[in-house]
């Protein structure tokens, strides 16, 4: 039997003081839907089924380059995020999976696999990390990991990630996810080909070593912590990359990893087109990598991404599978609200581009007729899809107003007197 931190009798009681008015707005919905020939239920069926998954870096307090301000009952170690974890998952009901940082989550795979098991959780892709140096860590990275002038850090660095596989498949991952600071911070520091090409050569053997069963995703990043140059800086050489690599190599789409402006939801299709999409990393972004908040700064961009989602859903895309995740760094909010807010903002763009008369739009784009084809996304964005959310999660066993029923519960008063209170100063995003 899955165990649940929050006490199932209080969310109940909060969705019965919170079920008659959400009956009125949900059969409201499902008459204005009804004229537009679409069924509620349907869309709410196919919200429900919609996962995303949850960052375990997420749940704890993160910070800038500047300074880190801890919050109270901070995390004190993998164990302490998956019970975090999995009251994101109670109570939204969207988040059934955790993806592990390794060496941050580095802990005995089956006590992992146990510990999850016990909230009826499960693990998404695994992410390696050597954009930074690890204790005990024999060669550094400050230099660069998998483009590195020397082989020997460049083969450490394959081996880290060989090691996240094997920690992966026992725990139950089916993807691991690369993603490397290697770059420059002056002209001439690197030479651009030689470190693509060793960085090249280093997927290779990563590539060598997946299950048969796993996807590699490789994620760009114009900057950071490499200002002059990125060894994998776009979408276009993230595409190379993949190409390259092989069939069960593909591209992750970070929403904050682009130059401002950008236009992500075409990057989406053509990667949808050449049958290069792996997944996405959920946030928002006002300037640059800022990791907001899922849907806080640009919700109808988010809706544009999910307009070419469904779209290859509903064409049934070869191949068409992304894996979906949450990657954010909260400063000022509680880690876990902020969490289970943007899993909703996830599945809202997603009913919302269910909603789209396809039929409409494809007559408005052979037609040349932009406005209407413009207001035809319009309609669907602007339908408040509150109803279906809640009823989805409803049913499904989660709280109608999942924020409400966390404060309600008292759950981070108290982990914050079982937790040791983590010391203030220190810099860096997590």
């Amino acid at each position: 039997m899955t165990e649940e931190i929050v006490s199932a009798d209080m969310v109940a009681r909060d969705n019965d003081a919170r079920a008659a008015t959400l009956k009125r707005d949900y059969e409201a919905l499902g008459e204005q839907l009804d004229r537009r020939g679409i069924a509620i239920d349907a869309i709410r069926d196919k919200v429900a089924a919609f996962h995303v998954a949850i960052p375990s870096w997420g749940v704890g307090t993160g910070g800038t380059r500047f300074a880190r301000f801890p919050g109270a009952g901070e995390p004190r170690d993998i164990f302490d995020k998956i019970e975090d974890c999995a009251v994101i998952q109670q109570l939204t009901r969207a988040t059934p999976n955790v993806s592990l940082h390794i060496p941050w989550d580095k802990a005995d795979a089956n006590r992992l696999k146990q510990a999850a098991s016990r909230f009826g959780l499960g693990f998404d892709a695994m992410n390696s990390n050597t954009f930074a140096d690890a204790k005990d860590q024999e060669l550094s990275y400050k230099f660069g990991s998998l483009s590195h002038a020397d082989a020997g850090t460049r083969n450490q660095a394959i081996e880290h990630n060989l090691e996240c596989i094997e920690i992966g498949r026992t725990i139950g991952s089916k993807a691991l996810t690369v993603w490397i600071g290697d770059g420059s911070n002056f002209p001439g520091q690197v030479n651009f080909a030689r470190a693509f090409e060793r960085y090249l050569d280093s997927m290779r053997a990563i590539y060598a070593g997946l299950p048969e069963d796993w996807k590699l995703f490789s994620e760009h990043k114009m900057y950071e912590p490499a200002f002059y140059s990125t060894v994998v800086q776009d979408w276009g050489t993230n595409y190379i990359i993949a190409r390259e690599l092989g069939p069960k190599a593909y591209c992750l789409v970070d929403l904050g990893h682009h130059a401002p402006n950008v236009n992500i939801e075409m990057i989406v299709s053509r990667l949808i087109q050449f049958r290069k999409l792996g997944g996405f990393h959920f946030n928002d972004s006002k300037y640059g990598d800022d990791d907001l908040d899922a849907g806080s700064i640009d919700p109808y961009r988010l809706f544009l991404v999910f307009n070419e989602l469904v779209d290859a859903e509903l064409n049934q895309v070869e191949g068409f599978e992304p894996a979906h995740m949450l990657d954010q760094s909260h400063n000022v909010t509680d880690p876990i609200e902020s969490l289970m807010l943007s899993a909703v903002e996830v599945q809202r763009a997603y009913a919302s581009a269910l909603l789209v008369d396809r039929k409409a739009l494809e007559g408005f784009q052979e037609a040349n007729d932009a406005l209407m084809a413009t207001q035809t996304l319009k309609v669907a964005f602007r339908t408040d899809v509150d109803p279906i959310l809640a009823m989805a999660r409803l049913q499904s066993g989660g709280a109608i107003d999942p924020v409400a029923a966390y404060r309600a519960s008292g759950y981070r008063a108290k982990v914050a007197s079982e937790r040791p209170a983590v010391a203030a100063g220190s810099g860096g995003i997590v």
